[in-house]
């Protein structure tokens, strides 16, 4: 029986990772839902949220600055390594809240969690069977078909990486205009769309390489159906929740608070 949800929210810097946490949590909680926030990222100042779990709490950039001789970028990957030694104790504090969603926000360069060996071990130790990866889509980079095909290749890597069920995420799309929304979320779940799209393009030597990807996307059934939200108008919410107790409860709702 499928207990607590563990949601990872992964993304490229500036995607909108903990803003979308901070919109989720509030929108699980003023529905009445528990839910507890998780903060994986040591780097980050001033988050819009209070998380209840903190991985600054264990390790701090600046102090393995100090004690290793290293900028920002290598504490960054030392810190990434230094997860591993957390882990346990994490899973004891999270398990203390029997709560029904962890709601994870990743480290800013995304690389950090995905490609080190310490985010794959957090996802297994804290339960593979229960997780959930929401990949999140940068709405800049999703306008041109280049952009949102390199973005459907980091998110098909992030998919046979960790090897759990996955959700599609529009972030900021209220900074899209409607034609632009409607043109992302069909090539999203339309390649013969998105290959007329790229085919489109100025010829040149990334498009051609575009091609070629989007040949390999499509054997590999690349389709997503990208969920749209807005952190700052709090819509797109209840559509994260709903495709997530899909997953899990077969679309049947929590018991509210």
């Amino acid at each position: 029986m499928i207990g607590m949800i563990n949601l990872y929210f992964i993304g490229s810097a500036g995607s909108g990772k903990s803003t979308l946490t901070n919109a989720f949590i509030g929108w699980m909680q003023q529905h009445g839902y528990d839910a507890i926030t998780v903060n994986l990222d040591p780097g980050i100042e001033n988050a819009p949220y209070v998380p209840d779990i903190d991985i600054r709490d264990w390790i701090r950039l600046r102090d393995i600055m100090r004690e290793y001789g290293v900028g920002p970028n290598g504490a960054q990957v030392i810190a990434a390594d230094m997860l591993a030694m957390n882990i346990k104790e994490m899973k004891e504090i999270i398990d203390s809240f029997e709560t029904e969603y962890v709601i994870f926000d990743t480290p800013g360069q995304m690389e950090l969690f995905v490609l080190r060996q310490s985010g794959k071990l957090l996802v297994e130790s804290l339960g593979a069977d229960n997780s959930i990866i929401g990949f999140l889509y940068d709405p800049v980079i999703s306008k041109t078909p280049s952009g949102i095909i390199t973005l459907m290749l980091q998110a098909a890597s992030v998919q046979v990486r960790f090897n759990v069920p996955f959700l599609s995420i529009l972030t900021k799309s209220d900074l899209l205009e409607e034609a632009e929304r409607k043109k992302i979320l069909t090539w999203s779940r339309d390649l013969i769309e998105l290959d007329d799209a790229i085919h489109g393009e100025f010829p040149t030597v990334r498009s051609q390489l575009s091609i070629e990807f989007l040949s390999a996307l499509k054997s590999f059934g690349a389709e997503q159906q990208l969920i749209p939200v807005s952190s700052t108008y709090g819509y797109g919410m209840e559509d994260i929740y709903n495709a997530a107790q899909k997953i899990y409860h077969g679309g049947e709702d929590l018991s509210r608070g």
